[in-house]
């Protein structure tokens, strides 16, 4: 599509939609910004204008003139009255990251998409190809860097040839036309966001989406240890070349083997490198190194990404092993549900630091998940009382974080776990979760 000249339509601001509108501008478009914001709540609504671009709200009239083309916020419901109006109309409606493949020379890109587990995964497999390419990998997409800012710092409607790891959300998905990656994968698919979708169904098939262009030469990771994905792409077909994994079997293409991850039967990552603790890291990883080996990446490139890799910051992030005794952050576990995935990581000899602000949440089903945990340690504002509902006087009472990582230790022995997970936010001594895992690691790595 040759934009010189066409009006373009943005829906919704933010990081995606500013980036849009910096490629559509770059490429001579005539573009009006609908914004639920009015104009002086838009911190960036000088440099806007100054491009050109007419901010506008979303009334009605709106999306009853002219455009030739809509970008839309993923955020924005694609089942909303506003995008019902522009579609009777039969005008396009894309998202960002459909703006930018379709702008772009070609690339190399992996789509990661799943309701658990994108971001580990695809931070796993940009780790991969920097270290295979430095210089022409990019991380991008739902982790937080749009695309479209990727092709601008980068020049990629100028240059081919570099290598995109995308974390691609089924809001993103939706709106695809053109978008075809050239490896992708489903990481599984379990229960969310029925309220955007409508229905549960609506959810699992927007994310089939993400291989619906996919063709010969193209290679799809498929997790056959997911029930209810195994249905989905039995009912929408995959039309390219599948890589089946199992971490339970050894009868699809990649497997766990005596101490191996073999990628199309060959033995390519021995698993004592992998840091990532629980189940659930172990099939992020084979999906990270399938990944890789389909785009060429050697053995050793693989191995030694893998080996340095500790996982996304604050999210069961291996911090150092002491004598003996590892130290996990898991500052954003700021819930109940987030820390019994933690322990569901461990088996034993976990001494788990719990505490934060008080929001006032039951302990009751946490408290069936302690069976790997030796010792609960307590801090901050509601230490008291989660430690108290947990395990009672067995239970260790402290007032801040360094004081709760002194007991750790105190109590830890070779082989233990020390584990920040502290099932609340942070706001009583902290800024933020960020803050509070930032302080942990620092504690640690001055031990």
């Amino acid at each position: 599509m040759n934009f010189s000249g066409k009006h373009i339509l943005v829906m919704g601001l933010a990081r995606s939609g500013l980036a849009a509108i910096k490629v559509l501008n770059t490429l001579g478009a005539q573009i009006t910004l609908s914004e639920s914001k009015s104009r002086d709540e838009i911190k960036e609504a000088e440099m806007l204008e100054k491009l050109g671009v007419e901010i506008v709200g979303q009334d009605m009239e709106v999306f009853e003139r002219d455009y030739e083309l809509v970008v839309k916020n993923p955020g924005v419901p694609y089942r909303s009255p506003l995008i019902s109006k522009l579609e009777e109309r039969n005008i396009p409606v894309i998202t960002e990251i459909e703006l930018a493949y379709i702008v772009s020379k070609p690339q190399h890109y992996v789509a990661i998409t799943g309701t658990n587990g994108k971001t580990t995964t695809t931070s796993l497999v940009y780790e991969i190809l920097e270290k295979a390419f430095p210089g022409r990998a990019h991380l991008c997409g739902n982790i937080g860097t749009p695309l479209c800012e990727i092709v601008m710092e980068n020049n990629l409607m100028e240059e081919e040839g570099h290598y995109i790891a995308l974390e691609i959300s089924n809001f993103q998905l939706v709106n695809i036309d053109k978008f075809r990656p050239e490896v992708a994968t489903i990481i599984n698919l379990t229960p969310d966001h029925v309220d955007f979708m409508g229905s549960l169904d609506n959810y699992y098939k927007s994310k089939t989406e993400v291989y619906r262009n996919m063709r010969d030469g193209d290679t799809f990771i498929l997790n056959t240890d997911d029930p209810v994905l195994a249905q989905y792409v039995t009912d929408y077909p995959v039309a390219c070349d599948i890589n089946s994994f199992s971490l339970d079997r050894t009868d699809t293409q990649s497997y766990i083997k005596d101490g191996y991850m073999y990628i199309r039967g060959e033995k390519v990552l021995p698993l004592d490198c992998i840091h990532l603790v629980g189940k659930h890291n172990l099939q992020n990883v084979i999906i990270a190194v399938c990944a890789a080996k389909a785009l060429g990446v050697s053995n050793e490139d693989i191995t030694e990404a893998v080996s340095a890799f500790k996982g996304v910051e604050h999210r069961i992030e291996f911090v150092r092993e002491i004598n003996g005794i590892k130290y996990y952050n898991d500052s954003k576990g700021t819930n109940t549900d987030a820390t019994i995935t933690a322990l569901k990581s461990f088996d034993r000899g976990v001494i788990l630091l719990v505490g934060g602000f008080e929001k006032g949440l039951p302990m009751d089903e946490l408290r069936k998940h302690l069976a790997p945990v030796k010792k609960v340690i307590g801090y901050g504002l509601c230490g008291p009382r989660l430690v108290r509902e947990l395990v009672g006087d067995a239970g260790t009472v402290v007032e801040n974080l360094q004081q709760a990582v002194d007991e750790a230790n105190k109590v830890a022995v070779p082989g233990d776990t020390v584990l920040l997970s502290p099932t609340t936010s942070s706001f009583d001594q902290y800024s933020g979760f960020e803050e509070r895992g930032r302080h942990f690691k620092e504690i640690v790595n001055s031990l």
